[in-house]
Protein backbone atom coordinates (compact mmCIF):
# COMPACT_ATOMS: atom_id res chain seq x y z
CA UNK A 1 0.00 0.00 0.00
CA UNK A 2 1.25 3.19 -0.78
CA UNK A 3 2.18 5.64 2.27
CA UNK A 4 0.30 8.64 2.62
CA UNK A 5 2.40 11.61 1.48
CA UNK A 6 2.86 13.89 4.20
CA UNK A 7 1.76 17.89 4.17
CA UNK A 8 2.69 20.65 6.49
CA UNK A 9 0.76 23.48 6.74
CA UNK A 10 2.82 27.04 7.36
CA UNK A 11 2.02 30.63 8.17
CA UNK A 12 4.15 34.38 7.62
CA UNK A 13 2.12 37.49 7.05
CA UNK A 14 -0.84 37.66 6.83
CA UNK A 15 -4.52 37.62 8.27
CA UNK A 16 -4.71 33.07 8.15
CA UNK A 17 -7.26 33.75 5.64
CA UNK A 18 -5.54 31.07 3.41
CA UNK A 19 -5.63 28.46 6.59
CA UNK A 20 -9.09 29.17 7.35
CA UNK A 21 -10.28 28.52 3.93
CA UNK A 22 -9.28 25.07 3.84
CA UNK A 23 -11.11 24.67 7.86
CA UNK A 24 -14.07 26.21 6.27
CA UNK A 25 -14.44 23.04 3.76
CA UNK A 26 -15.95 21.40 6.52
CA UNK A 27 -17.33 18.24 4.30
CA UNK A 28 -14.02 17.87 2.84
CA UNK A 29 -11.68 18.09 5.85
CA UNK A 30 -11.35 14.46 6.89
CA UNK A 31 -11.11 13.29 3.79
CA UNK A 32 -7.93 16.06 3.43
CA UNK A 33 -6.35 14.32 6.68
CA UNK A 34 -7.20 11.14 5.41
CA UNK A 35 -5.60 11.20 2.76
CA UNK A 36 -2.66 13.22 3.67
CA UNK A 37 -0.46 12.80 6.83
CA UNK A 38 -0.86 16.31 8.03
CA UNK A 39 2.64 17.08 10.36
CA UNK A 40 2.02 20.51 10.59
CA UNK A 41 -1.15 23.15 10.81
CA UNK A 42 -1.25 25.38 13.81
CA UNK A 43 -4.90 27.01 12.89
CA UNK A 44 -6.29 23.22 13.12
CA UNK A 45 -3.98 21.20 15.42
CA UNK A 46 -2.16 21.08 18.75
CA UNK A 47 0.42 18.21 17.73
CA UNK A 48 2.59 19.73 15.56
CA UNK A 49 5.86 18.27 14.74
CA UNK A 50 8.30 21.45 13.29
CA UNK A 51 11.23 19.43 12.57
CA UNK A 52 9.23 17.17 10.46
CA UNK A 53 10.48 16.67 7.12
CA UNK A 54 7.52 17.21 4.52
CA UNK A 55 6.53 15.89 0.83
CA UNK A 56 4.22 19.27 0.59
CA UNK A 57 4.49 22.41 2.11
CA UNK A 58 1.45 24.83 2.13
CA UNK A 59 3.03 28.43 3.03
CA UNK A 60 0.66 31.39 3.26
CA UNK A 61 1.54 35.09 3.61
CA UNK A 62 4.63 37.23 2.50
CA UNK A 63 8.23 37.93 3.89
CA UNK A 64 8.73 41.05 6.59
CA UNK A 65 11.65 40.32 8.79
CA UNK A 66 14.68 39.18 8.47
CA UNK A 67 13.55 35.86 11.29
CA UNK A 68 11.05 35.32 8.69
CA UNK A 69 13.44 34.64 5.87
CA UNK A 70 14.97 32.00 7.78
CA UNK A 71 12.11 30.83 8.77
CA UNK A 72 10.95 30.40 5.16
CA UNK A 73 14.25 29.28 4.16
CA UNK A 74 14.01 25.91 6.68
CA UNK A 75 11.01 25.14 5.64
CA UNK A 76 12.35 25.33 2.07
CA UNK A 77 15.12 22.63 3.08
CA UNK A 78 12.34 20.20 4.72
CA UNK A 79 10.03 20.01 2.25
CA UNK A 80 10.08 18.41 -1.14
CA UNK A 81 7.28 20.82 -2.94
CA UNK A 82 6.94 24.35 -1.52
CA UNK A 83 3.34 25.69 -2.66
CA UNK A 84 2.69 29.62 -2.51
CA UNK A 85 -0.49 29.38 -0.79
CA UNK A 86 -2.68 32.30 -1.24
CA UNK A 87 -1.92 35.72 -2.74
CA UNK A 88 0.29 37.11 0.05
CA UNK A 89 2.76 34.43 -0.75
CA UNK A 90 2.35 34.38 -4.38
CA UNK A 91 2.49 38.34 -5.43
CA UNK A 92 2.83 40.27 -2.01
CA UNK A 93 -1.12 41.44 -2.14
CA UNK A 94 -2.06 44.09 0.20
CA UNK A 95 0.69 44.54 2.40
CA UNK A 96 2.66 45.18 -0.59
CA UNK A 97 0.58 47.60 -1.63
CA UNK A 98 2.94 50.74 -1.52
CA UNK A 99 6.11 48.71 -2.13
CA UNK A 100 8.81 50.26 -3.84
CA UNK A 101 7.69 53.70 -3.27
CA UNK A 102 10.71 54.72 -0.97
CA UNK A 103 8.34 55.75 2.16
CA UNK A 104 8.60 52.13 3.83
CA UNK A 105 10.57 53.55 6.63
CA UNK A 106 8.65 56.68 6.87
CA UNK A 107 5.44 54.51 7.35
CA UNK A 108 6.76 52.64 10.05
CA UNK A 109 8.50 54.90 12.06
CA UNK A 110 4.54 56.33 12.66
CA UNK A 111 3.29 53.12 13.85
CA UNK A 112 6.03 52.15 15.65
CA UNK A 113 8.52 55.40 16.21
CA UNK A 114 11.81 54.86 17.48
CA UNK A 115 11.44 51.40 19.05
CA UNK A 116 14.01 49.11 19.41
CA UNK A 117 13.53 45.79 17.64
CA UNK A 118 15.45 42.84 19.32
CA UNK A 119 13.47 39.75 18.50
CA UNK A 120 13.37 40.32 14.50
CA UNK A 121 14.49 42.94 11.94
CA UNK A 122 11.52 44.71 10.13
CA UNK A 123 11.81 45.20 5.98
CA UNK A 124 9.22 45.71 3.44
CA UNK A 125 7.18 42.41 2.54
CA UNK A 126 8.02 40.54 0.21
CA UNK A 127 6.51 37.00 -1.76
CA UNK A 128 7.94 34.17 -1.25
CA UNK A 129 9.48 33.38 -4.46
CA UNK A 130 12.26 36.49 -3.96
CA UNK A 131 13.60 34.41 -1.26
CA UNK A 132 13.09 30.62 -2.18
CA UNK A 133 12.55 28.18 -5.05
CA UNK A 134 8.47 28.15 -5.21
CA UNK A 135 7.03 24.67 -7.36
CA UNK A 136 3.87 25.99 -7.52
CA UNK A 137 0.90 28.26 -6.15
CA UNK A 138 -2.93 28.04 -5.35
CA UNK A 139 -4.15 31.72 -6.18
CA UNK A 140 -6.81 33.70 -3.78
CA UNK A 141 -7.38 36.38 -1.15
CA UNK A 142 -8.30 33.42 0.27
CA UNK A 143 -8.42 30.68 -2.28
CA UNK A 144 -11.94 29.03 -3.21
CA UNK A 145 -13.04 26.22 -2.00
CA UNK A 146 -13.34 24.19 -5.90
CA UNK A 147 -10.28 25.34 -6.84
CA UNK A 148 -8.06 24.95 -3.59
CA UNK A 149 -9.45 21.23 -3.21
CA UNK A 150 -8.64 20.32 -6.63
CA UNK A 151 -5.20 21.80 -6.29
CA UNK A 152 -4.86 20.03 -3.22
CA UNK A 153 -6.14 16.27 -4.84
CA UNK A 154 -3.44 16.92 -7.25
CA UNK A 155 -0.63 17.67 -4.96
CA UNK A 156 -1.74 14.77 -2.46
CA UNK A 157 -1.88 12.09 -5.87
CA UNK A 158 1.60 13.31 -6.73
CA UNK A 159 1.02 15.90 -9.82
CA UNK A 160 1.40 19.95 -9.70
CA UNK A 161 -1.34 21.64 -9.36
CA UNK A 162 -3.15 23.48 -12.44
CA UNK A 163 -4.60 26.82 -12.61
CA UNK A 164 -7.69 29.01 -14.20
CA UNK A 165 -5.87 30.84 -17.06
CA UNK A 166 -8.18 32.94 -18.17
CA UNK A 167 -9.79 35.70 -16.81
CA UNK A 168 -12.62 36.90 -14.34
CA UNK A 169 -14.30 38.23 -17.52
CA UNK A 170 -15.18 35.10 -18.35
CA UNK A 171 -17.04 34.05 -15.62
CA UNK A 172 -18.39 37.37 -15.84
CA UNK A 173 -19.98 36.14 -19.35
CA UNK A 174 -20.94 32.92 -18.37
CA UNK A 175 -23.18 34.54 -14.86
CA UNK A 176 -24.46 37.24 -18.16
CA UNK A 177 -23.25 39.99 -16.18
CA UNK A 178 -23.20 43.22 -17.75
CA UNK A 179 -19.70 44.56 -18.32
CA UNK A 180 -18.77 47.29 -15.38
CA UNK A 181 -15.48 48.30 -17.56
CA UNK A 182 -18.06 49.59 -20.61
CA UNK A 183 -19.69 51.46 -17.96
CA UNK A 184 -16.63 53.43 -17.73
CA UNK A 185 -16.09 51.83 -14.47
CA UNK A 186 -11.98 50.98 -13.38
CA UNK A 187 -12.34 47.14 -13.30
CA UNK A 188 -9.05 44.85 -13.15
CA UNK A 189 -11.60 41.80 -14.58
CA UNK A 190 -9.80 41.64 -17.96
CA UNK A 191 -6.39 41.26 -16.13
CA UNK A 192 -7.22 39.33 -13.39
CA UNK A 193 -7.03 35.16 -13.15
CA UNK A 194 -10.65 33.67 -13.01
CA UNK A 195 -11.84 30.59 -10.55
CA UNK A 196 -12.92 32.95 -7.78
CA UNK A 197 -16.92 32.62 -9.65
CA UNK A 198 -16.46 36.64 -10.25
CA UNK A 199 -18.61 37.30 -6.91
CA UNK A 200 -17.89 41.17 -7.27
CA UNK A 201 -18.97 41.99 -10.35
CA UNK A 202 -22.01 39.99 -9.58
CA UNK A 203 -22.57 42.60 -6.80
CA UNK A 204 -22.34 45.33 -9.16
CA UNK A 205 -18.23 45.95 -7.48
CA UNK A 206 -15.55 46.21 -9.73
CA UNK A 207 -12.59 43.70 -9.69
CA UNK A 208 -9.80 44.63 -7.98
CA UNK A 209 -6.98 41.45 -8.86
CA UNK A 210 -6.77 39.88 -5.81
CA UNK A 211 -6.25 36.58 -7.59
CA UNK A 212 -3.55 37.89 -9.27
CA UNK A 213 -2.76 38.83 -12.86
CA UNK A 214 -3.42 36.19 -15.95
CA UNK A 215 -0.49 34.98 -18.16
CA UNK A 216 0.22 37.38 -20.87
CA UNK A 217 -2.25 40.22 -19.71
CA UNK A 218 -2.99 42.90 -22.27
CA UNK A 219 -1.89 45.71 -19.32
CA UNK A 220 -1.20 48.37 -21.79
CA UNK A 221 -4.65 47.97 -23.77
CA UNK A 222 -6.60 47.85 -20.27
CA UNK A 223 -4.33 51.28 -19.43
CA UNK A 224 -5.21 52.53 -22.70
CA UNK A 225 -8.93 52.39 -22.36
CA UNK A 226 -9.02 53.50 -18.80
CA UNK A 227 -6.71 56.80 -19.38
CA UNK A 228 -9.66 57.34 -22.53
CA UNK A 229 -12.14 57.02 -19.53
CA UNK A 230 -10.69 59.60 -17.78
CA UNK A 231 -8.66 58.24 -15.20
CA UNK A 232 -5.68 59.93 -13.92
CA UNK A 233 -2.31 57.57 -13.71
CA UNK A 234 -2.56 57.89 -10.06
CA UNK A 235 -5.81 56.60 -9.84
CA UNK A 236 -4.99 53.55 -11.92
CA UNK A 237 -1.47 52.70 -10.28
CA UNK A 238 -3.46 53.18 -6.92
CA UNK A 239 -5.89 50.42 -8.23
CA UNK A 240 -3.78 47.72 -9.52
CA UNK A 241 -1.55 48.53 -6.32
CA UNK A 242 -4.31 47.47 -3.71
CA UNK A 243 -3.97 43.70 -4.66
CA UNK A 244 -1.28 43.59 -6.91
CA UNK A 245 2.08 43.35 -5.20
CA UNK A 246 5.47 44.49 -6.29
CA UNK A 247 5.65 42.79 -9.28
CA UNK A 248 2.53 44.25 -11.06
CA UNK A 249 3.07 47.74 -9.92
CA UNK A 250 6.87 47.91 -11.37
CA UNK A 251 5.05 46.47 -14.97
CA UNK A 252 2.28 49.28 -14.51
CA UNK A 253 4.63 52.08 -13.67
CA UNK A 254 6.37 51.72 -16.80
CA UNK A 255 3.43 51.62 -18.76
CA UNK A 256 2.13 54.20 -17.54
CA UNK A 257 5.50 56.56 -17.81
CA UNK A 258 5.42 55.49 -21.36
CA UNK A 259 2.24 57.31 -21.99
Amino acid sequence: MKDKPSLGVYSFTGCAGCQLAILDCEDQLVDIFSAANVRVFYEAMSNNDDDAKVDIALVEGSINTDEQQEELKAVREKAKILIAFGSCAHHGCVQAMANGDGKWEERFKKVYGDAEFTVAKPMETRPLHEFVKVDGWIPGCPPGASQMLKALTQLINGSPPTYTNSAVCLECKFKENECLLNKHIMCLGPLTMGGCGAPCPSQNMPCVGCWGIIDEANHASELKKLMEYGFSKEEILRRFRLFGGSDIVDKVSELLEAK
